[in-house]
């Protein structure tokens, strides 16, 4: 069998030139990818600026995706194709090209929102519910362009869809109620990651996250609690959080009949003042330690001194408590201050001379 091959030069550039334009992008890409991103990590590690991190995270791996789809465009440009693939070629060019960039956008938006909301613990109040919400909305806006950019009509395509969703709204009314409350909670701001509410039905604990359909409690021995929104939203709760993380701590104190309560003032408020001096000193607008005495009980004289602490985390009180009890009765016994406990005097009526029962 003879097979001849009469190939011009030029026909052979012209068959090679679109493999070789591919290949460049795809060449280019990787190039990109391995210097230019490489030179952006080494920036981020030296200036340690956290919107670096994002950028990164965002673009790596797409870029080799762009480029490769440049080298296509211009491969399509240089080799004859028929005007319908050509079209259906550059459609499919656009609509990856925007497919991509809608998944950066995304990514970006996101990770720029929660290192903006971060605070000095580490703690975003963002949620999974807000993130979901956000690329929703991103995604959406992305499809919408890329059916107008390919030439797809989106107006009857937006009625159908606001039927349709009537309809299917009707049909999850329970997880779509879920929803509406979660979005509530969120943009109230009432209730955010961090932060320690106690339900009125006596839940309590940490907020880790807004779901979906649930809001995520952990409480303080690491068990966690998932409530439906709804619940949360359709009653009451108490965030020890808001509007700061400043408590007034009431401990409620007896003291003998005989104690001078100039010094037991004197006495209780310089242990107060020394236990919270750290605290103090860090928030100048914190009030002292003060005392207000309540009433003569039958055994006692009965005080209560309010001590106002800043805390991190919602059980540090209990801890101040502890520590306050313990030099306060130290200096109670050093001071002599009697901390009496109740005696109730018990009642013997008189037996009489002819009870049957009476032994005596």
């Amino acid at each position: 069998m003879n097979f001849s091959f009469n190939l011009t030069i030029q026909e052979v550039i012209k068959l090679i030139s679109p493999l070789f334009a591919i290949l460049c992008g795809f060449v280019i890409g990787v190039l990109f990818e391995k210097r230019v991103i490489t030179n952006i990590k080494k920036l981020a590690e030296k200036t340690k600026s956290p919107y670096y991190k994002i950028l990164i995270n965002s673009i790596q791996g797409f870029s080799i995706l762009w480029f490769s789809l440049g080298g296509i465009g211009v491969a399509t440009s240089i080799y004859p194709i028929p005007p319908g693939i050509q079209s259906l070629i550059n459609k499919f060019l656009i609509a990856t090209f925007l497919a991509s960039a809608t998944l950066v956008i995304s990514r970006l938006l996101v990770g720029a929102l929660k290192v903006y909301t971060t605070d000095e613990q580490g703690i975003s109040p963002l949620t999974s519910l807000f993130e979901l919400l956000t690329k929703i909305v991103i995604y959406s806006l992305g499809v919408l362009i890329i059916l107008q950019s390919i030439g797809i009509q989106i107006t009857p395509l937006l009625t159908a869809l606001g039927v349709g969703g009537v309809s299917l709204g009707l049909a999850l009314q329970t997880p779509l109620a879920n929803l509406i409350s979660g979005v509530s909670i969120v943009m109230s701001g009432k209730v955010k990651p961090g932060d320690y509410i106690r339900l009125a039905s006596g839940e309590s604990g940490y907020v880790i996250d807004v779901e979906l359909k649930y809001t995520v409690l952990k409480e303080i021995t690491d068990n966690v609690l998932v409530i439906p929104n709804s619940e949360i939203l359709s009653g009451s709760f108490k965030n020890f959080t808001l509007p700061d993380k400043i408590m007034v701590l009431p401990i409620t104190l007896d003291v003998g009949y005989d104690s001078n309560l100039e010094t037991v003032e004197t006495v209780t408020l310089e242990v107060a003042n020394n236990l919270l001096k750290d605290q103090i000193l860090e928030n100048e607008n914190m009030s002292e330690p003060f005392i207000l005495y309540n009433k003569f009980d039958y055994f006692s004289i009965n005080l209560t001194i309010y001590l106002k602490v800043h805390e991190q985390e919602f059980f540090e009180h209990l801890a101040i408590k502890h520590r306050f009890l313990k030099e306060l009765h130290k200096r109670y016994q050093a001071e002599g201050i009697e901390i009496p406990f109740p005696i109730k005097s018990a009642y013997f009526p008189p037996q009489r001379i002819d009870n049957p029962y009476n032994t005596q």
